[in-house]
């Protein structure tokens, strides 16, 4: 994959849960919406498509360059909702220290009594998940695994099955956690030609997964898939280690 163009536009879908699946368009013509939503359709096994989150769980920003000056500009609006993932929407976006303005809250469609009308219908969406998942436009008809193993490789084409399951470990959402999860989502972005699903897990959350990962420490990276099953524990600073834990599918 490669990182964020110099100019682009991306859009970020959130779920009540704290799941996230989002785009980058470097031509700005697409309308994507409709495509995350049915993303979280596929991943989560959902019944129909979750149109109710469009107004209320996006993030969206829109980077240009004057073509005369090379200056950069930025645009970055988040819903209310959404608003305390600014760290993870700069990681995702490598938009680095960009301030996000809150939209103004639609307060009939985004009420919180009106949105609790959906949880009955959408349970998976109240439930995390930690997917953090890139929608890639240039895939076939249905990319996307099927609901019941959502830890598999996303964002490929039919033909070509391989990709990486990666799951960072980590112990609560700190600013450290904020910076390692940004430092390898940028060498990710930068280094890898394949689809790729990174999961980050927060161990007191989720003690059954760290167990069966036999993790004991945190930040722990696990190289899921492709088998063996791979793993750095401790600093993730080391640029050749991480290198070292992606040569497989390279070679």
């Amino acid at each position: 994959m490669e990182s964020s163009p110099l100019a682009f536009k991306g859009i970020a879908l959130f779920t009540p849960g704290g799941d996230v699946v989002y785009c980058i368009d470097p031509h700005k013509q697409i309308r994507w919406h409709i495509h995350l939503c049915e993303a979280l359709q596929h991943l989560l096994g959902l019944a129909e498509l979750p149109h109710f989150l469009v107004p209320c769980y996006t993030a969206t920003v829109d980077r240009s360059v004057d073509s005369a000056t090379q200056q950069i500009s930025q645009v970055a609006e988040a819903s209310p909702l959404v608003s305390r993932y600014q760290p993870l929407l700069n990681a995702i976006f490598a938009t680095p220290n960009l301030v996000w303005q809150q939209t103004q809250p639609r307060s009939t469609v985004c009420d919180p009594i009106v949105l609790a009308t959906y949880r009955s219908q959408f349970p998976q969406l109240w439930q995390s998940h930690d997917l953090v998942v890139r929608y890639e436009q240039t895939i076939s008809a249905t990319p996307f695994a099927q609901p019941s193993f959502p830890a598999a490789p996303l964002i490929m084409e039919k033909s070509a099955p391989q990709g990486y399951v990666l799951r960072l470990f980590v112990s609560g959402h700190s600013s450290a956690t904020q910076r390692t999860l940004q430092k390898l989502h940028t060498l990710l972005e930068q280094t890898l030609d394949q689809p790729y699903t990174l999961k980050v897990i927060d161990v007191a959350q989720h003690p059954e997964q760290a167990e069966q990962d036999q993790v004991t420490a945190t930040p722990t990276l696990v190289r899921a898939y492709p088998l063996p099953m791979l793993r750095i524990v401790g600093s993730l600073e080391n640029v050749d280690q991480l290198l070292g834990l992606l040569r497989v599918l390279d070679e």
